[in-house]
């Protein structure tokens, strides 16, 4: 595909339709937007827009399909697939003005938001009114709404509660062609028809443009225990975890951190009120919720038991709000703090959880093998463990041509054990040489054909994905 290259008439009909202040062309600008989360991977665009209606995206993206001008669609640039990239040039549209909860219904347990809103000021608003929005990727406190629908990200209540594709009933988008339409309507039920917003949940900005998302809402849990337990033994954390969920328990949480994952998040996060012993190899951190407390602690005892069962040393109990807030900052930050200590990649890889024990094994020996370093930690209750690994004296050489045949490895791996190449991060442009791992020929040719009858031109979000 031959993309136009934007021309000082393109900035006439621009700044038509935006003033001024919403039009950026400068070099830290383009700088800031042709980056996100992904390694360190940079695509400048030409232009960066920040439009504030409905109306005048849909103006943009009628001149952008006529004039052959790719635009690629960028939330809070959190993503790490490179999803957001503008690896053309061309327009980045950016949402960030699209930042308003619309309506809290708590008739009707649901909201309108715009795809702006940040995660955890959405999650703060609807406890504010007894209700909960279970979805909470690590970077809750900086991903918008929209990138989570984006990629239907997850988090570690995804185990109980589900992605966020459980919870989006109705979509207002953006065509490529400029057309406006909603996606379905909000009812628990949908029968009519192609089911377009289910379509459009995990698309990756590349068949639409979400403005506006209707998300069904729960009662707000009254409680919720806290459980550390730690293991001398990677693969018994593993193994521990689908003994729980045999046992009829279904935590509200239940991640896993292997040693490396647990001190690089302690030495980036700070202090933690709790000693880390020297022959310990993993930690899970397990959490229960609902609204009868005796119900929870039994589930608590089951669960000690269970642990102990596969040799898990002196559980701690969070026996705070603070402690809790401590154990769950060392989760959440180890994503960071593995980026701030080398150049990496993140495999979002994702088994049947009773897997998980051999898809750990095995990533161990597929970085023997090829010579690379991994830190492993993730959503062991559904079977999603992010693989990150670590350049450190890697040469670029190795680094280049040797860990694609490793990552390759891993994600047979992965296909073997019944799971697949991406549970929450998406496919983007990191990963979509790897999708013929997945998917054969006809399956990856049937969803490039629904992408060209949303987009026949490709100008939206190209080079992504499937393409």
């Amino acid at each position: 595909m031959t993309y136009t290259k934007i021309t000082s008439e393109h900035f006439i009909f621009f700044n038509q339709i935006l003033d001024a202040e919403y039009i950026s062309t400068n070099q830290e600008q383009l700088e800031k937007y042709g980056q996100d989360e992904t390694e360190d991977l940079m695509f400048k665009p030409e232009v960066v827009l920040k439009p504030k209606t409905v109306e005048q995206i849909s103006l943009i993206m009628k001149f952008a399909n006529t004039h052959a001008i790719p635009v690629t669609v960028r939330g809070a640039g959190t993503g790490l697939s490179g999803g957001a990239l503008p690896i053309f040039g061309g327009i980045v549209l950016s949402m960030e003005f699209f930042n308003q909860i619309l309506k809290i219904d708590e008739r009707n347990l649901q909201a309108t938001v715009e795809p702006g809103v940040i995660n955890y000021v959405f999650q703060e608003e609807v406890k504010k009114v007894g209700l909960f929005y279970p979805p909470d990727p690590a970077s809750w406190g900086s991903c918008s709404l929209g990138g989570n629908v984006a990629h239907s990200s997850g988090g570690p209540k995804a185990v109980k509660y589900g992605t966020t594709r459980d919870y989006v009933l109705n979509i207002e988008m953006v065509l490529p062609n400029g057309d406006i339409i909603w996606t379905g309507a909000n009812t628990l039920k949908y029968s009519t028809g192609y089911n377009l917003t289910h379509l459009m949940v995990g698309s990756e900005g590349t068949l639409g443009i979400i403005t506006k998302i209707v998300f069904k809402l729960i009662p707000l849990p009254k409680h919720d225990l806290l459980m550390l337990v730690p293991f001398t033994s990677a693969e018994k954390a593993c193994e521990a975890v689908g003994a729980t969920f045999r046992s009829g328990i279904t935590p509200s949480a239940m991640e896993f951190m292997e040693r490396d994952a647990i001190d690089w998040s302690i030495k980036y996060a700070g202090e933690v009120n709790f000693v880390i012993k020297p022959e310990w190899q993993a930690l899970l951190l397990i959490e229960v919720d609902g609204n009868n407390i005796d119900v929870l602690f039994n589930d608590c005892e089951t669960i000690n038991d269970i642990m102990l069962a596969h040799d898990c040393d002196e559980i701690l109990m969070a026996d705070s709000a603070e402690q809790k807030a401590s154990l769950w900052k060392i989760r959440r930050k180890v994503g960071e703090a593995v980026k701030s200590n080398s150049v990496y990649k993140e495999e979002d890889t994702v088994v049947p959880r009773a897997e998980l024990p051999k898809l750990l094994r095995g990533v161990k020996s597929i970085g023997t093998k090829y010579g690379f370093k991994s830190v492993c930690y993730g959503h062991a209750g559904d079977g999603n463990l992010h693989v990150n690994i670590i350049k450190g004296d890697l040469s670029d050489e190795v680094w280049d041509t040797e860990l694609p045949k490793g990552i390759t490895e891993i994600f047979e791996l992965c296909k073997n054990l019944g799971g697949t190449i991406s549970g929450e991060h998406g496919i983007g442009l990191v990963q979509k040489n790897y999708l013929p791992i997945v998917f054969p020929p006809h399956q990856i040719q049937l969803m490039q054909n629904i992408k060209k009858i949303f987009d026949p031109n490709l100008i939206l979000n190209p080079g992504k994905m499937i393409f």
